[in-house]
C-alpha cells in the first residue's frame, strides 16, 4: 500500500508543493506550503479516525490532504482539478490501487469551496480540514499597513482548532480572533462560503458543524 510517508519522501511531490507555494507568494497569497499541507493532512486523518472510519480510509484522507494543493504549481485558477490530475499521475506511478486513486483524486478535485462537493468521506474530511486552517502563521506579508482583507482576517486569528466529537457527532471550528485587527463580521465577509462548505461536508459525515469565535457559538 502507498502510505503518507511514501509521499513525504517523494522528491517530485516535495518540489511541486514548494514551487506551487512560491508561485502563490508572488501573487500575494497566504502560505500554502509544507506547513499548510502537513497540518491539513493530519486533521484529515483525525476527522475520520475520530468518527470511527476504517484506518485505511483515514490514511487516504491524510494522503489527499498532503496532495490537495499541488495544482498551484500550474495555476491557482482550477488548482483543485489540475491537482487531482497530477495526483492521479503520481499515485499511478507509485502503483496505488486504482480504487484508492479515484477516491483521493475525487477528494482533491472537490476541495475548493467555489465548485467542490463532498463526493465521499475523504472529500468531506479534506474540505473541513482545509477550510479550518485560518491562522496568523499563514500570513507572509510582514507590513501590516499593506494587509489586504485576507491577510487581516488570517492575522487576526491567533488560535484555530477543529474539534471532532465522535460520540456526539459534532465537529466544531473554534477560533480566537483579535477583533481590533479584524471584526467578526469581516471574517464572515471573506469566509462565509467556506463555512457553508464545512456545513455541507459535516452533514455528509452525518455530523453537525458548529463555529465558535471567542467562546461565542455563531453557527
Amino acid at each position: 500500500m502507498v502510505t503518507l510517508q511514501d509521499l513525504r519522501n517523494d522528491p517530485m511531490i516535495r518540489t511541486m508543493i514548494a514551487k506551487g507555494n512560491d508561485h502563490l507568494g508572488v501573487l500575494g497569497y497566504t502560505d500554502h506550503g509544507k506547513m499548510h499541507v502537513s497540518l491539513v493532512s493530519d486533521i484529515c486523518y483525525d476527522i475520520l479516525d475520530q468518527l470511527g472510519c476504517p484506518q485505511r480510509e483515514a490514511e487516504l484522507a491524510a494522503i489527499a490532504g498532503y496532495l490537495h494543493d499541488i495544482g498551484n504549481v500550474i495555476n491557482r485558477l482550477g488548482h483543485s482539478q489540475s491537482g487531482a490530475l497530477l495526483a492521479m499521475t503520481i499515485l499511478r506511478r507509485m502503483s496505488m490501487d486504482p480504487v484508492e486513486i479515484a477516491i483521493v483524486a475525487g477528494a482533491i478535485g472537490n476541495h475548493d469551496e467555489g465548485n467542490g462537493q463532498p463526493v465521499n468521506r475523504v472529500a468531506a474530511a479534506l474540505i473541513l480540514a482545509d477550510k479550518s486552517h485560518v491562522h496568523r502563521s499563514r500570513v507572509r506579508n510582514r507590513d501590516i499597513a499593506t494587509f489586504d482583507i485576507h491577510d487581516r482576517v488570517n492575522y487576526a486569528v491567533n488560535e484555530s482548532i477543529l474539534r471532532v466529537n465522535g460520540e456526539n457527532r459534532v465537529i466544531t471550528m473554534d477560533l480566537s480572533i483579535e477583533t481590533e485587527i479584524c471584526p467578526v463580521m469581516e471574517y464572515f465577509e471573506i469566509f462565509l462560503t467556506r463555512m457553508l462548505a464545512c456545513k455541507r461536508a459535516a452533514e455528509f459525515l452525518n455530523t453537525r458543524f458548529e463555529l465558535t469565535i471567542n467562546n461565542v457559538r455563531l453557527l
